[in-house]
């Protein structure tokens, strides 16, 4: 993965093209940021959920081509991270993740979960005003941001979530494996992960969208 300051640098120029001066600022987790996929079928949903194809395609609007997806080769190896521009992009991601699936075999008895952070990104100040835009007869906000822009805000979410501490309070609300989980331990393979920007919320001068993440657990709780 490269480096921050090497991403940091991408974005800088791309903002000079015209994207978007959002800036990636914490992590939060909620109240239950973890679900336990006790079913090949359960897992199955949640990745057409994330992926918006069977039955959730009619969720899937034009913001969708912001989302950015763990995807991976035919073979299953180094997972790259991508945005998409079609559902059949979307469908070819969702059957390699079926590929990947039987490769793991993951236990279902507790030792796989989905895990969903919500990642805060900023607007240097005054900033937002530039965005807002009427839509529909509605006041909303347009962030145009370039694809290198987008999957740099995704490193570093990614970087954020790898470098989690808690001292037992933070987290003081999640169970004992789930307090694990937060900080990796028993963590194994990451069977997918995606960051959904076609839905996320804007209020003051904070965006905040999710960040999904299907864990292969090394220990049952």
């Amino acid at each position: 993965m490269e480096s921050l300051r090497d991403v940091r640098r991408v974005m800088e120029r791309e903002i000079k093209k015209g994207s978007c001066p959002l800036i990636f600022g914490r992590l939060e987790f909620g109240g239950n940021p973890f679900q336990f996929i006790v079913s090949e079928e359960k897992l199955d949903e949640v990745l057409a959920w994330l992926l918006r194809v069977k039955s959730f395609r009619q969720y899937a609007e034009k913001t969708i081509i912001n989302n950015v997806y763990m995807d991976l080769d035919m073979l299953c190896r180094k997972p790259q991270f991508k945005r998409t521009h079609s559902v059949i992009d979307r469908e070819g991601i969702y059957a390699r993740a079926q590929r990947y699936k039987k490769k793991l075999q993951p236990d279902y008895d507790k030792g796989l979960c989905l895990e969903t952070v919500r990642c805060i990104f900023t607007l240097p100040e005054g900033e937002a005003e530039k965005y807002r835009m009427t839509h529909d007869g509605q006041e909303t906000y347009a962030f145009i941001m370039s694809n290198k822009y987008i999957l740099g805000l995704f490193t570093y979410c990614e970087a954020a979530r790898k470098s989690v501490v808690t001292d037992g309070v933070e987290y003081g609300h999640l169970t004992e494996q789930e307090q694990k989980i937060v900080l990796l331990d028993g963590v194994g393979d990451v069977l997918f992960q995606a960051l959904l920007l076609d839905d996320v919320e804007f209020e003051g001068n904070e965006l905040s969208a999710n960040l999904h993440t299907i864990y292969c657990l090394n220990k049952k709780g």
